[in-house]
């Protein structure tokens, strides 16, 4: 693969968009994007911009804990995946670099 772009993008895990949790719209639009994969993953505790500390509790069943999605991508994907968010209005806090990404073993 060589140089990729790296997206990393938080919700809060009870946050909705046309109805659906906004991680699962967000994994939904990058398939339909043509994005070969991305993956959500819930976090145990975290706080935000407002300086609320969440925390997983064993009775909570879905709260406000952060979501972190991220996606490897070429220039192009990561600029539509963005696009579409602006298009959607849905304003995500999100990290973006270049990496190296490739497959283990390969020759």
């Amino acid at each position: 693969m060589g140089n990729a772009t790296y997206l990393r993008f938080f919700v809060a895990e009870n946050r909705r968009h046309h109805g659906r949790l906004a991680y699962e719209w967000l994994l939904e639009e990058a398939k339909r994007l043509g994005i070969p994969g991305g993956s959500a993953f819930r976090a145990l505790a975290g706080y935000g911009r407002h300086g609320v500390l969440h925390e997983a509790r064993f009775i909570e069943l879905q709260g406000d804990l952060p979501v972190k999605l991220e996606f490897v991508v070429s220039d192009a994907q990561a600029d539509a995946l963005l696009a579409s968010l602006a298009r959607e209005q849905l304003a995500l806090f999100y990290v973006r670099f270049t990496v190296e990404a490739g497959v283990s073993g390969e020759p």
